[in-house]
């Protein structure tokens, strides 16, 4: 890798990719690298916007993909759950592409350690396995955010803020990890920026780890009111989603919550990066 790598960011238009690029684009990060490369099929106002913030704009068509990676150090694949398609045509495109280190789309929950079944996992999954087969030499890393602060503090979790009853599945006190995309975003940029050998396989990140009613403290401190906070059983939940599938993630999640499959520390899932200590570590450097 050159002494300032070139990355290149697929779907850095999107709700996260928009947010992973602009932390790449931030200070101490955005001079640790040669380019921010936003790769996009067209031109459009976000991605106008993250150019007059620093970036370069790459147009591409699927047939000219591995073209478009020209001079592309790390390759970061923010593509959302609908672009398998793409996902796996962006794949097929690096070898033979000066790409050296690849961080799939993941940025979820490490579903390596589910018991169960889902299309979307699986999809994620089959994409690695891929990965391994046609780029065995080159690093990739698999960087899971836990649930995305932006998006988890809502009824489609049990937090019913507004109607003051939050319901947690299993025991309400156990934590989970929250990491806000922004954050995705700084932790990529400090991975991305160290030597491609010293990169783990595996990255599990945690903004802050809260349980539900942590966070119902926290809700009625700041100004919500009262908050009830009640459980169903973890078991009888888990069995009537497995019972019922559904292409969304969001009943599936409720009880990985309560499993504790989602707490990204050493009482949890092992190997965890703490944002604010790595940001501390980049600063510093």
């Amino acid at each position: 890798m050159s002494v300032l790598p070139t990355v290149a960011i697929a779907g850095a238009t999107g709700n996260l990719g928009a947010k992973v690029t602009e932390g790449f684009l931030q200070q101490p990060f955005r001079d640790r690298f040669h380019d921010i490369i936003v790769l996009a099929r067209s031109r459009s106002p976000k991605a106008e916007n993250l150019v007059k913030h620093g970036a370069s704009l790459r147009l591409y068509t699927e047939d000219n993909l591995q073209e478009a990676l020209a001079g592309i150090d790390v390759l970061i694949n923010t593509v959302g759950p609908s672009g398998h398609h793409f996902k796996e045509t962006l794949l097929r495109a690096i070898p033979g592409s000066g790409v050296k280190l690849y961080f799939p789309s993941e940025f979820g929950v490490d579903h390596y350690v589910h018991d169960f079944s889902h299309e979307e996992w699986d999809a994620k999954k089959a994409h690695f396995q891929l990965a391994s087969e046609l780029i065995p030499n080159i690093s990739i890393c698999r960087v899971y955010a836990g649930l995305f602060l932006e998006d988890s503090i809502g009824p489609w979790f049990g937090f019913d803020t507004k109607g003051g009853k939050y319901e947690a599945v299993g025991d309400p006190e156990q934590k989970t990890s929250y990491t806000s995309m922004y954050d995705v975003g700084k932790a990529l940029a400090i991975l991305a920026s160290h030597p491609v050998g010293t990169i783990p396989p595996e990255v599990h990140l945690s903004g802050d780890s809260k349980s539900m009613t942590e966070i119902a403290e926290i809700m009625e401190e700041s100004g919500a009111g009262r908050i009830q906070v009640t459980s169903v059983p973890l078991e009888t939940y888990k069995a009537n989603v497995l019972a019922k599938p559904s292409p969304t993630p969001e009943r599936y999640l409720r009880f990985l919550m309560g499993e504790g499959k989602i707490h990204h520390s050493t009482d949890g899932i092992d190997y965890s990066l703490k944002i604010d200590k790595a940001e501390e570590n980049a600063t510093s450097a």
